[in-house]
Order: structure tokens, then sequence, then C-alpha cells
């Protein structure tokens, strides 16, 4: 089963329980899809965004929550910090699991031996290469600084 249709899946399971917390934040997620199948269309796409994209769009969704939630812990507003760390709970469901620092470091170093990347000239390269393979697995904020440490080093 596609992502798409694990989304829907979901939202009409939570319509089905009730469940309103879950229900709203599948809505903002599939609402979040349609705005991009949206713009896609505009450019000439008329399938909308595929898989990829989708996982981007719900990286980003967590990501976003994540930072919200820190602002609200710094804040005191605990109880917004909290829903939104449920909110990322129920995204995170649709992403595939996280690499782990070990992982990234060993798909960073493989994927610098298959563009033959040998400078930071070649970093664009390594990314794209890593955003292929490993869209919503692992933090490209964080591979970035990784990848120019072993073309530098």
């Amino acid at each position: 089963m596609d992502l798409r249709n694990r989304i829907s899946a979901g939202l009409k399971q939570a319509m089905k329980d009730k469940a309103a917390d879950r229900l709203s934040t599948l809505r903002l997620v599939s609402a979040a899809i349609k705005d991009k199948d949206i713009a896609a269309r505009a450019t000439g796409n008329d399938d909308g965004v595929d898989d990829a994209e989708v996982l981007a769009i719900l990286g980003k969704m967590a990501k976003q929550r994540n930072e919200s939630a820190r602002a609200y812990e710094e804040g005191g507003r605990l109880d917004l910090s909290e829903r939104e760390r449920a909110e990322i709970l129920i995204i995170e469901e649709f992403l595939p699991r996280q690499l782990s620092s070990e992982e990234t470091a060993a798909a960073v170093d493989a994927a610098v031996a298959n563009t033959g990347a040998n400078s930071i000239r070649d970093m664009g390269k390594v990314m794209g290469e890593l955003k292929g393979k490993y869209t919503g697995q692992m933090d490209f904020g964080r591979v970035g600084p990784l990848v120019k440490e072993r073309l530098t080093s």
C-alpha cells in the first residue's frame, strides 16, 4: 500500500474511532499533500506528487512540530508542547525508520564512494544521491556537515 493510501486509511480509521487529535493531525497531513498536488499540477505534472515528495512533506511537518514543541517548552507552555509531540508521533507512524548515526555515516561513505566525490565541489552530487535513497530516513540538516567533513579530510 502506497503512502497516500496508508494516510487515507488512517484518516478513515480515526473518524471511525472518533479520535479527534489523530483525525485533526491526519487532516493537516492530507491538506499539505493536496496543496503540493495542486502546485504540481500548475507546473504540468497531472499525477501530483510521488511518495518521495510525500515523505519529504511528512519529514518537514515533523521537524516543524519539533521546533514548535521546543519553543513552547522554553516559553513554559508544556500543554502545547505535549500536543505538538503527540502530533509528531502520529506523523512518524507514516515515516520510515530513522537511520542511526552509524548507519548514516556508512550511507555517507557509500555515497561518497559511489559518486567518486573527492572535493567539496562534489558535495551536491553526494547530497543528491543521499536524498534519492534516504528521503525520510535521515535529517539532511545534520548530514550536510558530515558530508562536508568527509570531503575536506
